[in-house]
Parts: structure tokens; C-alpha cells; sequence
């Protein structure tokens, strides 16, 4: 991995710099408990070594730097989150609270990285700068589709066995004679304006055809988000509350970044607060919004009712 940085000195000075604490009166405290799901896990000055470094031995570990004041974040964190679930142990979520650890802060602006959300890729000791910044969901996939196969390319990672998912937290391929296979495959490369014309002439096809509309609103939720910088759309939408289009665009990145109860909320709230074409606007953008999820997801029952008692 060319431009991969060693952590065996780093791993080495910190078991010696515990030992000599274990010497003079005890170890630091123990690791903090493991954060959301089973793949991702909180780790600290004290259990970096151990959490990343050794396991990055037998299994891929991305590092996640982060802080509670960063909102970009909180737009990416949950994302890495969904994939680390969806990847099913091939490969580890480890987060850093850079304000909680200083060491590692103080390591991570050492390489040379100025600014967070950051997020590492750890093989085998060795530590390979990944992400800087946040970016929407179809964007991270992608990211994370493209290292594992130069990866694999290089000979750090076996070939996927026949059949099986070839990239971990890649969404499934749809079959070749799908007639979704080439919005698909669009959607996945990050052709965004290329799957939202497939989709399109998937449902012009047949308006009734549930998978094609929520993959034209998949395409265009990401357009959207691509053209907007996600930090400051939170925080136009809290500085400006009865500015309806900035609720909107505060609430296509929340939802693109998994918070799907926020964005309901959000509009939601601009319902009630509104009048007129501005209320209408906010209306139909989340009705919008519920086309993206499956029709029995609870979440859109629940948000419906809302809208109900909102309008009468």
C-alpha cells in the first residue's frame, strides 16, 4: 500500500510507556464499552494497539476520527456504521473521540491530517489514509468498494470466495439480466445522473413499479445533497426556522445519512409552523421521502398520523 505508515514503532512505545505505568502504580483505565452493534467498537488511547493494530492482523479495521462538535461527523458516522453492520464481520468499525484521547488527536495531525471527519484503513499494522470529510451514502459505498478491490488487487486481501459479496458494506449487485442491473450498477459507480435517467424510463415504463421509484428517489436525493455542503445546511435550517427550503435541504441530509426520524420531524415541524406554498412545499417533500423507504417501515405510519393531526 504505497503511502501506508507502520504502526509497529507506534505500537511498540505504547506498550512500553504502559508497562512503565503498570510500574509505578497501575495501568490506565480500561477501555471504554464497545459503541452501536456488534462490528463497531469505541477505542481509546490505552486499547488503540489492541482494538486496531493487533486486529487489523486477521481482519480489516477503518478508524473513524471524530468529535461531538463536528457536525460533518455526525452525517458520516452513521453511515460507516450501516456498512460496518452490513459487512458482517469482514471487516471493523473502530471510533475515536479525538477530545476524549489526545493521543491519538495528537497522532492523527502528526500525519498530517488538519481537519475531521477522518477515517483510516488499517491491514495488517499498517495504516492508510482513507476519507476526509463526509460524503453521502452512495459515495462512501463507493469509497469503500474501490479500496477493498485495490486491496485485493495488491494481494493484502483474498479474493471474495465464488458467489459471496465481492466488497464488504457494498450494497448486493442486481442480477445480470435484472432489469434494475444497469440503474444499479449507475447507482453504485456514482453515476448519479445516469441512474436517475434508468429509473426513470423504468417508471415511465410501468408507473406502477415500486422498486424504480424509490431508486429515482434515491438518485435524486443524492443529487441534491451532492450539490450542498452538508454542515452548513444543518445550520442555515437552525438559523433561518421559517425558511422552508432550508428545512428541506437540512432534512435530505439528515435522511441520507440515516437519520430518518430527524428529517420526518423536520418537516414535519415546517408543516405546522407554515402557510401557504411553503406549507405545501414541506408536504410533499416528505411525502417524498417516504417513497425511499419500504411501505411498512413503521417510521412512516407513525410520521403519516403526525401529518394528519398537522393538517386538521
Amino acid at each position: 500500500m504505497h503511502g501506508a505508515i507502520d504502526l509497529g514503532a507506534r505500537q511498540a512505545a505504547t506498550r512500553k510507556q504502559q508497562e512503565r505505568q503498570a510500574q509505578g502504580g497501575g495501568a490506565a483505565a480500561g477501555a471504554a464499552e464497545g459503541a452501536a452493534g456488534q462490528y463497531v467498537v469505541d477505542v481509546t488511547d490505552e486499547t488503540f494497539n489492541t482494538e486496531v493494530v493487533e486486529r487489523s492482523q486477521s481482519v480489516p479495521v477503518l478508524v473513524d476520527f471524530w468529535a461531538d462538535w463536528c457536525g460533518p461527523c455526525k452525517q458520516l458516522s452513521p453511515i460507516l456504521e450501516k456498512l460496518a453492520a452490513e459487512a458482517a464481520g469482514k471487516w471493523v468499525l473502530a471510533k475515536v473521540d479525538i477530545d476524549a484521547n489526545p493521543q491519538l488527536g495528537a497522532y492523527m495531525q502528526q500525519m498530517g491530517v488538519r481537519g475531521i471527519p477522518f477515517v483510516a484503513a488499517v491491514v495488517g499494522g499498517q495504516l492508510l489514509p482513507f476519507l476526509n470529510g463526509a460524503a453521502p451514502e452512495a459515495q462512501v459505498r463507493e469509497a469503500v468498494d474501490q479500496l477493498f478491490d485495490a486491496l485485493r488487487k495488491e494481494g493484502i486481501l483474498p479474493d471474495a470466495p465464488e458467489g459471496e459479496q465481492a466488497v464488504p458494506g457494498a450494497a448486493q449487485d442486481a442480477p445480470a439480466d435484472s432489469p434494475y442491473a444497469a440503474a444499479e450498477d449507475a447507482l453504485t459507480r456514482g453515476d448519479l445522473d445516469a441512474a436517475k435517467a434508468e429509473f426513470q424510463r423504468l417508471l415511465t415504463a410501468n408507473p406502477r413499479d415500486v422498486q424504480a421509484k424509490q431508486g429515482l428517489g434515491l438518485a435524486e436525493l443524492s443529487l441534491r445533497v451532492r450539490a450542498l455542503d452538508p454542515e452548513r445546511a444543518v445550520q442555515e435550517a437552525v438559523d433561518k426556522p421559517g425558511d422552508v427550503q432550508a428545512q428541506i435541504n437540512a432534512s435530505d441530509v439528515e435522511i441520507m445519512s440515516g437519520r430518518v426520524e430527524d428529517a420526518f420531524a423536520r418537516l414535519l415541524n415546517a408543516v405546522r409552523v407554515s402557510a401557504g406554498d411553503d406549507r405545501d412545499a414541506a408536504r410533499k417533500h416528505l411525502l417524498s421521502l417516504f417513497d425511499l423507504l419500504p411501505a411498512d417501515d413503521p417510521r412512516i405510519a407513525k410520521a403519516r398520523r403526525s401529518l394528519q393531526a398537522a393538517l386538521f
